[in-house]
């Protein structure tokens, strides 16, 4: 389970920094990363084997994943505007704004304030994976397009070249947690949508939480 010993603000207070979780061998724009420094928008980030980073750029924060290369672009310091995945994984939690977008070689996505989690599929020709975990994404790859509104995992694959005539197809909810997602999304004073709700839902890349069931009397319940 990712815990964030103190929160936050302790992290933040005692690093003087944005990065909350440095592992292995990571690099901003070409150099060495160190606790101690931050990351904004315009930096190149990659990570190596077994590496991995933690930080958070205003209302929103980042996990990302070893063997990964990802750049951030944005008009100010304090905000992350465009995350490209250029290799590798990241889950990310996003705060509330207009022109937020996450690009894939395969599939781009609006960001209207949620979790998710992206991955390129090096091994097959940087195939996009892309799971809306909670909240809602304005997804496209070629000339697809879906509005994805979940509350608890929706996938797709943005594919390399039509599947039963579609670039997007439907996808399960893989190599994420939901602890990640809750943890991140701790870190920029959130709540994912199945703490908020109290329930979880099958992990199946479906979106959507169990049903709520209410007190009644014995045999009530379906």
């Amino acid at each position: 389970m990712w815990v964030a010993a103190g929160g936050w603000p302790a992290a933040h207070a005692q690093a003087r920094s944005n990065v909350v979780e440095l592992r292995g061998d990571v690099r901003r724009n070409g150099a060495a990363l160190t606790q101690e420094q931050s990351i904004a928008p315009g930096d190149r980030i990659e990570t190596g084997p077994g590496s991995n980073l933690v930080f958070a750029v205003g209302d929103s924060a980042f996990m990302v994943r070893q063997n990964s290369r990802v750049a951030l672009e944005g008009d100010t310091p304090a905000a992350v505007k465009v995350l490209r995945i250029v290799s590798g994984a990241v889950a990310s939690v996003w705060g509330r704004g207009s022109d937020r977008q996450i690009i894939l070689p395969t599939a781009t996505a609006g960001i209207r304030g949620t979790g998710v989690y992206a991955e390129v599929f090096a091994d097959q020709d940087n195939r996009s994976y892309f799971c809306n975990c909670y909240g809602t994404v304005d997804l496209a790859a070629g000339g697809d397009t879906v509005v994805s509104q979940a509350s608890y995992h929706q996938a797709f694959w943005g594919e390399v070249a039509p599947r039963n005539g579609r670039m997007l197809t439907p996808a399960g909810a893989i190599n994420h947690t939901d602890d990640e997602l809750e943890f991140l999304a701790g870190l920029v004073n959130q709540r994912t949508a199945w703490q908020i709700a109290g329930r979880k839902g099958a992990k199946d890349g479906g979106g959507a939480l169990a049903p709520a069931y209410t007190s009644g009397p014995p045999g009530s319940r379906d």
